[in-house]
């Protein structure tokens, strides 16, 4: 059998920190773990006055790690981290590390000629965000600008099959003296996504703390070179992921997607709230799914509420980016890979429209 992340995740979360029971991957200790031609390294990061006890912890992640199908070689690394100052009578205390906080690494950075990141969030699964961020970004695209789109959601990329990229896999270039992730470039926008670097279809295990720093190597170690607009399909909810990535990544906006119907909307307030308290303005809020118009009769039916996100926009104080509607073309689209903002009708003009009031 080949080797699996998962199978590596789930194995070192059987290996304890002595002194407080807890697993290394939840804990967040794992800092690492990457395999390249049938050899395995993982990197533990620890106290540095706790090393020598942390000998045996390493030892037995590394036996672990052996036993696993497709690794040939493993080596676990301790990192020490050293510990700050004490303070001192005179001593001012220091400001506050968010310990979920992820690092920028060294020299060139892959979104430093980002000229502007928005967030599209919804805090409810299944309105559809994913589908509204990828034909925002051709939207955008069509209209003139340099647009990416990253694919923040680890646990459910949809951008593989939106963009018609699903099966392929990301290489490496050189940029300004460092290695950097190549973005695809598809319908006039560049993508990444965790799909790009990940080789099966099976589900990603991973706790908070690595799926942040996925997110934050997409952002920082992939060549975006110089755009307009970075879009970010965010992961639904509004847990430890989204405030995490808020404060990190600190986008410029954030835009709420929301279908009518009452149940979602209600999560789209959350979802508002939560940008609100980490200083990031709302953008807009957009209502998807908002009417279905009968192939065969051409009667309108508002199957989840009717003008829902709108009202919900102005009770929020917040503009009303536009509606998606509940349209077959949309979904076939999507599935083919051709996102329906590159076609020459009325649903490319809504998104038209739409790229149009986020701009302004």
């Amino acid at each position: 059998m080949a080797y699996s992340e998962s199978a590596a995740l789930k194995a070192l979360s059987d290996i304890r920190d002595p002194r407080t029971g807890r697993d290394v991957v939840s804990a967040g200790m794992l800092s690492d773990l990457i395999f390249k031609d049938g050899a395995l390294r993982a990197v533990l990061s620890i106290d540095p006055t706790l090393a020598d006890g942390f000998e045996p912890v390493r030892k037995s992640a590394e036996d672990t790690l052996k036993a696993l199908s497709g690794v040939n070689s493993v080596s676990v690394i301790l990192t020490a981290h050293k510990a700050g100052p004490k303070l001192g009578k005179a001593a001012a205390p220091k400001k506050r590390v968010v310990p979920h906080q992820a690092r920028r690494p060294e020299g060139y950075q892959g979104d430093s000629q980002i000229q502007t990141v928005l967030a599209v969030s919804s805090a409810k699964g299944g309105v559809g965000k994913s589908t509204m961020a990828v034909n925002l970004a051709v939207a955008l695209a069509q209209l003139g600008k340099s647009v990416g789109l990253l694919d923040a959601d680890i646990h459910g990329p949809s951008a593989p099959i939106l963009l018609g990229l699903k099966d392929v896999m990301a290489k490496t270039e050189d940029a300004e003296g460092r290695r950097l992730i190549k973005p695809f470039t598809a319908h006039g926008i560049k993508a990444m996504s965790i799909g790009f670097l990940t080789e099966d279809d099976g589900p990603i295990i991973w706790r908070g703390p690595m799926v942040q720093g996925a997110i934050s190597k997409m952002l920082w170690d992939v060549n975006w070179g110089k755009l307009d607009y970075l879009i970010i399909d965010m992961p639904p909810g509004t847990g430890d992921a989204q405030l995490g990535l808020a404060q990190d990544i600190k986008p410029k906006g954030a835009i709420i997607v929301s279908t009518p119907q009452d149940l979602a909307l209600a999560d789209a307030r959350k979802g508002v709230q939560m940008f609100q308290k980490v200083d990031i303005p709302i953008v807009g809020l957009i209502e998807n799914m908002a009417v279905f118009i009968c192939p065969d009769c051409g009667n309108a039916h508002h199957i989840f509420g009717k003008d829902g996100a709108k009202r919900e926009a102005e009770n929020m104080g917040v503009p009303y980016l536009g509606a998606a509607p509940l349209d077959m073309a949309i979904r076939e689209s999507g599935d083919a890979g051709i996102p329906a903002a590159t076609h020459d009708d009325k649903v490319s003009e809504i998104f038209a429209e739409m790229a149009k009031a986020i701009m302004a």
